[in-house]
């Protein structure tokens, strides 16, 4: 998985993000900043989900998205 192209066009992939994980606020997504660690870290601690699961999870919605 490519992240970067995350972390460069964080702007626009966070509404997405949002979407997908709507308990993350606005706060979380600008600390979160596109990294990968902390988007895991954030979805772990809203949505009390393992670490291989969010892991999985976040790998099939980057691999569902249009770039």
């Amino acid at each position: 998985m490519d992240w970067n192209r995350v972390e460069g066009n964080w702007k626009q992939v966070k509404g997405k993000v949002k979407e997908k994980w709507g308990q993350l606020t606005d706060d979380d997504l600008d600390q979160i900043a596109g990294r990968q660690d902390q988007l895991e870290g954030k979805i772990q601690e809203r949505y009390g989900v393992a670490k291989d699961q969010v892991r999985h999870d976040i790998e099939e919605w980057y691999g569902s998205q249009k770039w």
